[in-house]
């Protein structure tokens, strides 16, 4: 019934919650803003973007498709669009094809050196939904393929990468880690009974809470060591004080015992997070 109201656009975006872009897409951005040291061109950030939507795309639609059976026993994911009917493999299959073919086709406007290493990340996003069933260390993996948006994308303006592209994304990827830790408490029940592997599996919800504190304060660290490298003026360093001020927000409104308001720590905060440390960035390289 679902399949038959829900038009198939629709339902494809639901499938790889095309609005959680929003998490990774800013920090491309800050990337490549900070290769460029001010406005790195429509052309180029058009292309970057495409590769953004491009490579999440696929990495989410992988995922989906080989944790199909899992996310079929998982209460909480027992809704999702392969497990209901509402979408088949073949769909799925088909959407990841499209989203590669994006991914590449952008790569390929932007700098050389980035039509050469695309099949890195396309090989992280493969590797990673197999890894909740071997090791707990799968949120820093999952990180470490977010954390490759600011580093391609200042390869894609510049051409090269200083060590403060890869501190920013070393930064991203204990950001998004962090957050991971929280989501991970969700499954925690599930992923006892199916054998699998999490943080929150492995340590616990206090070790939960005790890994994200430290991820959290090392992104704080490496976003301030970006900008010393740097050399950026007072904007900058008002972001990175921002974005402390609202990982530690996030930190307040979720504790051991009380998970009432992850949702807003998982989805609004973070959201928030990203794109104002953009918006800080993009002012102080514009301004």
């Amino acid at each position: 019934m679902t399949s038959t109201i829900v038009p198939l656009p629709r339902r494809l975006a639901s499938l790889v919650r095309i609005e959680h872009t929003v998490f990774a897409l800013p920090f491309a951005y800050v990337g490549a803003f900070l290769a460029a040291d001010g406005w790195p061109g429509f052309e180029s950030v058009l292309w970057v973007t495409i590769a953004m939507v491009g490579a999440r795309t696929l990495a989410m639609a992988l995922n989906r498709l080989v944790d199909a059976e899992l996310d079929a026993r998982n209460p909480r994911t027992v809704g999702r669009e392969l497990p209901t009917g509402s979408l088949t493999r073949a769909q799925v299959v088909m959407l990841s094809a499209v989203a590669l073919g994006m991914f590449v086709i952008a790569v390929s406007q932007l700098d050389p050196i980035v039509r050469w290493l695309w099949p890195i990340p396309v090989a992280l996003f493969a590797v990673y939904p197999y890894l909740k069933r071997f090791t707990w260390l799968c949120h820093l993996w999952l990180g470490a393929c977010l954390g490759l948006a600011p580093v391609g994308a200042w390869l894609a303006i510049a051409g090269s990468a200083p060590w403060e592209a890869w501190t920013l994304g070393v930064a991203v990827l204990f950001w998004v880690a962090g957050f991971d830790l929280f989501y991970s408490l969700y499954d925690l029940e599930h992923d006892l009974r199916d054998g699998l592997h999490s943080w929150a599996v492995r340590f616990g919800e206090r070790g939960v809470f005790a890994g994200a504190r430290s991820f959290h304060a090392a992104t704080v660290v490496l976003l301030a060591a970006t900008g010393a490298g740097l050399g950026v003026g007072l904007l900058y360093w008002l972001g990175v004080a921002v974005t402390g001020v609202l990982l530690a927000y996030e930190h307040s409104i979720v504790r051991p015992g009380d998970l009432r308001r992850l949702d807003a720590a998982f989805f609004t905060v973070n959201g928030v997070i990203s794109a104002v440390f953009f918006a800080f960035v993009a002012f102080d390289v514009l301004v």
